[in-house]
């Protein structure tokens, strides 16, 4: 038997976050572009090493990018948006990151955000749209199309990476966007064009690339077309054919590569694709597995994404192999094995957790673990097992099932116990938005933030000293009371109408709520990417899910003390927590979901009883909780906002129940997004221009929200006729009544010199729409 091992991707942050750092250090003009890139190269080589440590049969070449792979497939492509307006003499990196951040306007010139200038139009040049990867929490780029878009192959990165790798003594697979999901990533930006009529000049650039690839002596080329998982419109479903066609002619193996989601009725097609070899997702399609291994052609390479890319339990290996050894009989003994999509969506290593109790740190892996998976799985397969290794593995698993810290019976009464009517305010919403208009006696157009104000170096050095150790925690806590009060005078200055407490005291929008429950594991250095330079370190959710005792009523409490206007209690929302949490997967998501609801149920009525009257719970992740398949969209909806129901309808009639939600598309599910009946919805649209909100207009959505008026992802500032130009396409669709205004999310990454300053133009923007 001839097993191959590789992978479709590896987290390009490094095991320490040393690419977050050093592109910070760029952008701040610490690091020159040439130590940016050196440190990019040692991060590759370190990555291929650890790699071919591993056994696997390529190197994956590709992958790495310093932003966003999208946003590098748009530059290799040629296809830069002409509105960034940039100069023949920029490099192509500042390019790059012109893109992705935005340039600010600069006495007639724009400057990009790393420091290079260029022409710009008077307001500056928003960054490209960013939204959801499929249903990860990674976000992209979005690529930018009109009938004046052109490709051509631009770049040389790419070429430079295969090369780095080649002499380094690695065997190269690179990997690319395949033709079909990088034209569907993208959006129109005319009216009544389709995007998927640029095929035909695309392809041709593609047969290029792989050439050049080829003639650099690739052995294959990974091309992704995830979008295959998806419902695709006929004229989509049909390009496929006739484009691998065109590009199988090269004469380079394609292996093709699909995850997140099953085939279902674009299996066959898939399987008869005019390519050398297949990945399929056998963690999310698992029941497709023998359908494949019947159509696909017994001369083409069948890759099996055996081991979950998207979490981090230790795969059951022995349930793994009994899947791999009656296909691998099937496939004549030839068969590759690799993780399920791109390992960039789990953290790097377990070697730096020496802090985590040793019971549960034996049920993960994280990447590189997972790279250590593929190998015992091979070794079993081609009949020489690691027997210790598989028996460490037994162990690790029986010891999960059998632990007393997973499964708490008050946990499962309390679930048993609920009432039907548990998930439902009151009184309508007409009844309460009467009720909290008299409580709160907003102006029109009511100003508030999105939660969160910039966490300063002060901040994160106390917070830093606290975790060690080294600050004691009334003294640590003096000084966050100090900075809420800080945030509270800079907000009532700038006249905001309703402040937060600016979130001080919390590390990350999730991370601080698991902390304080119940069934939550925390990492010293599980970080994975979200864009950028950003990166989160998501909580492990190992069991079932309660609170011991309040989480924010105290700060929240401290906060309203100093001012006479209404301060906002900040929670996070249970789908949130849950989808950028890593989920136990021994029981139903939902089943987890309604736990943390009910958590969050608590916290709610012990605001209010404290006296808060808006209380916001921020489900940022619900759309990017939906399945990829519309087919089971109804039943994940009906959990999904039924917990946020669960969690909101404890309150009275006068405490305002906002929510918020960021970069998605939201126009599909907005019956559901009615349905979880919040009376404010704050919710991402300056980069889309006010587009998303158009939908919401269209529906006639029935309660009060408030479009996010500027990008804080950029570090451009709006100016006042920015913000009210917005403002009046939003109250062309919205009735004004019913209008908030505010940034498109928190402004924990910024800093408060243009935090002030972008805030002052959002009230006067404000002040302008009342007069008018």
């Amino acid at each position: 038997m001839t097993v191959h091992t590789h992978i479709l991707g590896f987290p390009r942050i490094g095991a320490a976050r040393e690419l977050k750092r050093a592109l910070e250090s760029h952008w701040r003009g610490d690091v020159s572009e040439a130590a940016l890139e050196a440190t990019g190269k040692a991060l590759r080589a370190r990555h291929w090493a650890l790699q071919r440590d591993a056994g696997l049969a390529y190197v994956t070449v590709g992958d790495f990018a310093f932003y966003d792979q999208v946003a590098s497939q748009i530059q290799l492509l040629g296809c830069e948006p002409a509105r960034f307006h940039c100069t023949p003499g920029q490099s192509p990196l500042s390019r790059y990151f012109t893109m992705a951040r935005g340039a600010e306007q600069h006495a007639g010139h724009a400057a990009c955000s790393h420091g290079h200038a260029h022409h710009a139009h008077a307001a500056g040049t928003p960054a490209l749209e960013m939204t959801k990867w499929f249903d990860t929490n990674y976000h992209y780029l979005v690529p930018e199309f009109s009938p004046l878009t052109r490709f051509s192959l631009a770049c040389e990165r790419l070429f430079d990476e295969v090369a780095e790798a080649q002499a380094l003594g690695h065997p190269v697979k690179a990997t690319l966007i395949g033709p079909l999901t990088f034209l569907w990533l993208g959006k129109e930006k005319t009216p009544g064009f389709d995007r998927l009529t640029l095929l035909e000049q695309l392809l041709p650039v593609y047969g290029a690339l792989l050439d050049r690839l080829k003639r650099q002596g690739v052995a294959w080329v990974q091309v992704d077309e995830p979008i295959l998982g998806l419902d695709l419109p006929n004229a989509w479903r049909s390009a496929f054919e006739s484009s691998y066609w065109q590009l199988n002619q090269v004469g380079v193996n394609i292996l093709l590569a699909t995850y997140f989601s099953p085939l279902e009725e674009n299996l066959s097609l898939t399987c008869r694709l005019p390519v050398a070899g297949l990945h399929v997702d056998g963690i999310r399609a698992p029941h497709e597995l023998v359908s494949v291994t019947d159509w696909l052609p017994a001369h083409k390479v069948l890759s099996i994404g055996i081991v979950d890319g998207r979490n981090i339990w230790r795969t059951d290996l022995d349930a793994a192999l009994a899947v791999l050894q009656p296909l691998a009989a099937r496939r004549n003994g030839h068969l590759w094995l690799a993780p399920s999509c791109s390992l960039l969506h789990a953290p790097f290593s377990l070697a730096a957790e020496t802090d985590l109790d040793g019971d549960i740190k034996s049920w993960l892996a994280f990447a590189t673990e997972k790279l250590e998976e593929l190998a015992l799985l091979k070794g079993a397969l081609e009949g020489e097992p690691d027997t210790t290794a598989l028996a460490v593995s037994r162990l690790a698993l029986a010891s999960r099932r059998a632990s007393g810290h997973v499964h708490r019976a008050s946990v499962t009464q309390r679930l048993q116990r609920l009432a039907p009517g548990v998930d439902r305010r009151a009184s309508s919403f007409a009844q309460r938005q009467a009720v909290q208009r008299t409580r709160l006696q907003l102006p029109y157009f009511p100003t508030t933030t999105i939660g969160s104000f910039p966490q300063t170096t002060a901040i994160r050095a106390a917070r830093a000293s606290f975790k060690r150790g080294e600050l004691a925690a009334a003294e640590y806590e003096r000084q966050m009371r100090a900075e809420i009060a800080h945030a509270v005078e800079r907000q009532e200055a700038l006249g905001l109408d309703v402040l937060v407490h600016g979130e001080a005291e919390r590390n990350d929008m999730v991370e601080y709520f698991g902390e304080q429950l119940d069934g939550f594991l925390f990492t010293r250095l599980g970080w994975v990417q979200s864009y950028g330079s950003r990166c989160v370190k998501p909580p492990i959710i190992y069991g079932d899910v309660q609170r011991p005792a309040a989480m924010t009523v105290a700060w929240t409490v401290h906060a309203q003390s100093l001012t006479q206007k209404p301060m906002k209690g900040m929670l996070t929302g249970p789908v949130t927590i849950l989808q950028w949490s890593f989920v136990r997967d021994d029981q139903p998501r939902a089943t987890t979901t309604l736990q943390l609801a009910l958590a969050i149920r608590d916290e709610v009525a012990d605001l209010e009883a404290a006296g808060i009257g808006i209380i916001q719970i921020d489900e940022p992740a619900i759309r990017e909780g939906l399945p990829l398949r519309r087919g089971q969209w109804d039943a994940y909806l009906d959990w999904a906002t039924r917990a946020f129901r669960i969690a909101a309808a404890v309150a009275g009639d006068a405490t305002q129940i906002h929510t918020h939600m960021c970069y998605a598309a939201f126009n599909d599910i907005l019956p559901q997004i009615a349905a979880m009946d919040a009376d404010v919805i704050t919710i991402e649209t300056s980069r889309s221009d006010m587009e998303l909100l158009t939908g919401f207009g269209q529906f006639a959505y029935p309660n009060e929200i408030g479009p996010g008026v500027y990008d804080i992802h950029s570090p451009r500032i709006p100016s006042t006729p920015d913000m009210v130009r917005l403002l009046q396409k939003a109250s062309a669709v919205i009735p004004p009544a019913n209008l908030w205004v505010n940034p498109d999310c928190g402004l924990k990454t910024r800093g408060w010199m243009e935090t002030e300053t972008a805030l002052r133009n959002m009230v006067e923007a404000a002040k302008q729409m009342r007069a008018a």
